[in-house]
């Protein structure tokens, strides 16, 4: 339920992996629950994720790693390709959750396992 204490956040978020289904689905539920976790966040405060990945990746689509974990169930989940662009950091898988939060919330981004790189400024 949403009252007028809160508003909507988008919370970014990025881990490498390996090229395989059982690493996607690590690193992917180890992201999310970093996420809902430095936020204080509920999964029913979440309107939906938004994931992105490299063409580098095809063991596994994230959005289903997401959910054999147990985790998301009944939330919107959407996977895309990630642009290809000269240059782009290999084996990354990017997300966007849009959630509501209390006004006041200071937003916890997340960067692990060797995506820091990307966002030096949100690492901490």
């Amino acid at each position: 339920m949403i009252d007028q204490h809160e508003k909507l956040f988008a919370l970014r978020g990025a881990t490498g992996c390996s090229n395989t289904e059982q690493d996607i689905q690590d690193k992917v539920y180890e992201l999310y629950e970093a996420l809902l976790e430095r936020n204080n966040l509920k999964e029913d405060k979440i309107v939906s994720v938004q994931f992105t990945i490299t063409p580098d990746l095809t063991a596994l689509n994230p959005a289903a790693a997401l959910r054999r974990s147990g985790k998301a169930q009944d939330l919107a989940l959407f996977a895309a390709a990630e642009p290809v662009i000269e240059g782009m950091l290999p084996r990354i898988i990017r997300v966007l959750i849009h959630c509501y939060l209390p006004i006041d919330h200071r937003v916890q981004h997340v960067y692990i396992n060797g995506a820091e790189v990307l966002r030096p400024d949100r690492v901490g």
